[in-house]
């Protein structure tokens, strides 16, 4: 019995021990590199976040711009058909009219489709001035780019329309020239 009881106490007295040696261990230097990580992973989310606050702001900067360059585009291409409108009235149309092929009640037809596409011409750049020189009903740049972009394809008809009248003016005369030179050559062969 003895031995049972030496057995017993040394089986308490080992357990006692087994049980003291499981207890977890903590060790602080896990729980600060733990705090020392979610700071840093704090300020870079932070760092993030403006970034991408930045590249939003840089992204409305250059749709801005782009707007802009829009404007520019279209009016450089809405003076230009201007202009190709002008030199055509200029020196087309005064061949035209000076033409002795012309007869004197077609000179006021031909003045006066000219003058409107000139008048058309003009009350467009009047109203693009106002576009782009005022808060026109509150548009925004892309708005006014594409009412530009309008103008400008108006524009663009235009001159065709311009260009298609003096070429048929032109062959009128022409075939007037050539019908008067048949009509008037000598006969006697």
């Amino acid at each position: 019995m003895k031995t049972k009881i030496l057995i017993l106490a040394m089986a308490i007295l080992l357990s006692g021990k087994a049980v003291g040696q499981g207890m977890p261990v903590y060790d602080n230097t896990n729980f600060i590199s733990l705090a020392k990580s979610l700071i840093e992973s704090a300020k870079q989310t932070s760092q993030l976040l403006k970034t991408v606050n930045f590249l939003k702001d840089q992204k409305e900067n250059i749709e801005k711009v782009n707007d802009v360059v829009k404007q520019l585009k279209a009016v450089q291409e809405l003076a230009r058909n201007n202009q190709i409108l002008f030199e055509v009235i200029r020196d087309d149309l005064r061949g035209i009219l000076n033409s002795p092929y012309i007869k004197p009640e077609e000179v006021t037809r031909i003045s006066d489709s000219f003058n409107t596409i000139i008048e058309n011409s003009l009350e467009d750049l009047d109203f693009i001035d106002q576009i782009l020189t005022s808060n026109y009903l509150k548009m925004t740049d892309a708005e006014r780019a594409m009412v530009l972009k309008e103008k400008e394809l108006q524009s663009r008809e235009m001159v065709a329309e311009i260009e298609q009248k003096t070429r048929r003016y032109r062959d009128i005369i022409s075939f007037r020239e050539m019908q008067d030179k048949v009509n008037n050559r000598e006969i006697g062969y």
